[in-house]
């Protein structure tokens, strides 16, 4: 695991004022939009409770029957808008009993924490035993960017270590593949910074209305192959997890 060098505030705070302002500025992409939808459909057949955890405005789970937590008021009054069953609270402090979920959803948010350890302890007090848990991070320390700093990043993983902190709290890693939507281009990375620090009202409108939906229209299918890939020049992999009893 690598941490953001010289980071010294709380990552919260740092995620809080990108994010707010980013979420009240755009518009909320539905889940089957994303390459990821395939393999939530598959997951849908059971009647099992699920739950999605910091989704901004980019749910990959189901509008309907999913319960999703942000710290963003501004994301969760635009998913109730949109039908959501949504509070507004923390990933290390979830509202919900030990085991009510059979399946939970937590993208692109275990790299913005403080915490990691707190909300996989979370995720896996409200996770059901047998319970799939649908989990993105960033890999490799060599591979961070200006972009993770921008974005709220706290860290990228060594994939040995993330698998035995998984392990340590009850996951085993059953699929995974490659995954996300982060530009290869490193100009078109480079400009994107330089837009949110210099213009940055004009830069949401297009990162939420041109280069997000672009990214999600022209990604690649989503390929899983049993337990965990050769991640050596991957940048970010999904895992899906089981839980195994307690």
């Amino acid at each position: 695991m690598s941490l953001n060098p010289g980071s010294g505030t709380a990552l919260l705070e740092i995620n809080r004022q990108f994010y707010d302002p980013l979420w009240a500025g755009s518009r909320l992409v539905p889940p089957e939009r994303f390459n990821t939808w395939p393999l939530v459909r598959s997951l849908l057949a059971s009647s099992q409770p699920r739950l999605e955890v910091a989704p901004g405005l980019s749910p990959r789970l189901p509008i309907a029957g999913t319960r999703f937590v942000d710290m963003s008021a501004a994301a969760v009054r635009k998913l109730v808008d949109r039908g959501a069953n949504a509070t507004v609270g923390l990933v290390g402090s979830l509202p919900w009993a030990d085991g009510a979920f059979g399946l939970v959803g937590a993208f692109d948010i275990i790299e913005h924490v403080d915490d990691d350890d707190e909300m996989l302890s979370e995720l896996s007090r409200v996770a059901a035993p047998g319970a799939t848990l649908l989990l993105s991070a960033p890999l490799h320390a060599s591979r961070w960017t200006s972009f993770d700093k921008l974005v709220g990043h706290g860290r990228r993983y060594a994939p040995k270590e993330l698998l035995t902190k998984l392990a340590r709290h009850g996951w085993l890693v059953e699929r995974s593949g490659v995954y996300g939507l982060q530009p290869r281009s490193s100009r078109l990375l480079d400009f994107v910074v330089w837009s949110f620090r210099h213009r940055r009202r004009r830069a949401i409108w297009w990162y939420t209305r041109v280069i997000l939906p672009l990214g999600a229209l022209f990604q690649k299918r989503l390929e899983l192959a049993d337990g965990m890939i050769e991640a050596d020049d991957v940048d970010e992999v999904l895992l899906v997890c089981r839980r195994r009893p307690s």
